[in-house]
């Protein structure tokens, strides 16, 4: 075991201070404290990090060179650097425009930047095209959009496939060959340490589509899963073995981290259930509007079509001040057989999605009648109701029951991510002298998109994640501050 010494000068040395006999007698300041820092058991020589959009460094709704520089992965492979750690290397975008061309063509946004007053995308053409593949291996091995059985499936790195939506185009640009598959990719570099993120878009898809997919439960074969669907816990289970399997085959140490409940997210948590304000003459005339349907709904209740209890539910009415959007709900009993559109109002517990916050509330073809999220209901898709909620945690207890149970049967350092966020959405968690919250733009750890990492958060996750690895390997990591990490990059980040 190699002990690894750096020199700490403690922050009350800045001050000027009289000599004692504890002082360093030439400089008068207290003497520097000596840290050994150690890899412990852990053998940090090649690492190489698995996962999806959170390992590759994906922030503001974008892959680029300085969110990449600023991974967690990269993060822990500086920090692995001091303790005996090998190079790390990444499949680095073009720019820092973000987004990515096919043959010239664009097929990915760049990235989102904010202007003084909301999140916007960078006025500028993406650079990176995906046909002008890379030469690996690559340490990092994140792919953006990855599901976990997706790291196990030969071909998902198939240029050709991209436009069939057959492979992804992230990978496509960095895989070894056509048919190769991300495990085998990170296997063959025979790590001796590696950390593995992955599962959160096995139930993300579904909960940003509002929930316009399908839960696949007792549904064995993936290869059938659409992109917004749920994965069925016995395959995340199988997967997830196969890849620890293969990543500790010969002998490779690892820290895993579980999934955090995505609806507490600023893509769930940022829009209000009643974004929308009326004052008094339109809620009037918006009720006004909505008066035979909240008839249709009492007649059907006469006729037992519906229950007094749904009837409620579904009941119209506007006020002065803010208001809940009218919804079209077919969750509750579908009103298409008896002549009534499915609707209904938003609740508390109802998560709208953040994207719709360009556009709920505003006139549809300059008609001040016709107010979008209210005399023009939206699509489930624009939310996530509590019965889609449910579906979505349930899922995710049941993936991070799987890798909690695995990573101890494997002897892996574990990090419970979804405990980490959960508090930081509950209030916040302090990291030096800031403290990070669930809050889109201004709370740190959320980038503009509303699901990746700042800089920050990246910082604060590597650092969590060195505390289990010193657990669970006995090592001494050096630790990063939350000042030397932006939570905003400027529209003018230089490439």
């Amino acid at each position: 075991m190699k002990l690894y010494t750096k020199w700490i000068i403690p922050f009350a040395a800045i001050a000027i201070v009289s000599c004692s006999s504890d002082d360093d007698a030439t400089t008068g300041m207290p003497p520097a404290e000596e840290v050994e820092y150690s890899a412990g058991d852990a053998d940090f020589t090649t690492y190489v990090s698995l996962g999806n959009s959170l390992t590759a460094g994906f922030s503001d709704g974008a892959l680029f060179i300085a969110a990449q520089e600023n991974s967690f992965p990269n993060l822990l492979a500086n920090q692995f650097s001091v303790v005996g750690g090998g190079e790390f290397t990444q499949p680095l975008m073009n720019d820092n425009i973000g987004g990515l061309l096919f043959g010239g063509t664009q097929i990915q946004e760049p990235r989102l930047y904010f202007n003084g007053q909301a999140p916007v995308r960078l006025p500028a053409t993406p650079t990176t095209d995906i046909t002008q593949q890379l030469s690996g291996p690559f340490n990092n091995m994140g792919v953006p959009g990855a599901k976990s059985f997706h790291l196990l499936a030969n071909g998902y790195g198939n240029l050709q496939g991209v436009p069939l939506g057959q492979a992804n185009p992230y990978y496509a640009r960095f895989a070894s060959s056509a048919s190769a598959s991300v495990i085998e990719d990170a296997a063959v570099q025979d790590p001796s340490f590696f950390s593995l993120w992955i599962g959160a878009n096995d139930v993300l898809g579904y909960a940003t589509s509002g929930g316009d997919g399908d839960n696949q439960l007792n549904n064995f074969d993936p290869s059938t899963y659409g992109s917004n669907d749920i994965s069925d816990p016995q395959v995340f289970a199988s997967v997830y073995n196969n890849l620890l399997s293969v990543l500790t085959a010969n002998g490779a140490g690892g820290v895993v981290a579980n999934i955090p409940d995505v609806t507490g997210i600023p893509y769930f948590t940022t829009v209000p259930y009643n974004p929308v304000p009326l004052d008094a003459a339109t809620a009037a005339f918006l009720n006004q509007q909505f008066a035979p349907y909240n008839q249709g709904l009492l007649q059907a209740e006469a006729l037992q079509a519906i229950s007094a209890e749904e009837r409620e539910a579904r009941t119209i009415v506007f006020a002065e001040g803010q208001n809940p959007v009218v919804i079209v709900d077919e969750y509750l009993t579908d009103l298409g057989a008896i002549g009534l559109p499915s609707y209904r109002q938003t609740k508390p517990e109802d998560l709208l999605v953040l994207p719709g916050a360009s556009f709920i509330g505003t006139n549809v073809g300059g008609d001040p009648t016709l107010i979008n999220g209210v005399s023009v209901p939206l699509e489930d898709r624009w939310v996530l109701t509590t019965d889609e909620i449910a579906e979505v945690q349930t899922a995710t207890a049941s993936f991070n029951q799987v890798i909690s149970s695995l990573a101890g049967q494997y002897g892996l350092a574990f990090v419970d991510a979804n405990a980490e966020f959960e508090n930081i959405s509950q209030g916040g968690v302090p990291f030096d002298e800031f403290t990070l919250t669930g809050d889109l733009v201004f709370g740190g750890l959320f980038s503009l998109d509303g699901i990746h990492l700042t800089a920050r958060g990246n910082a604060y996750v590597a650092n969590i994640m060195m505390g289990a690895i010193e657990t669970s390997y006995n090592a001494v990591l050096p630790r990063y501050e939350a000042a030397d990490f932006p939570t905003l990059y400027p529209a003018d980040l230089p490439n």
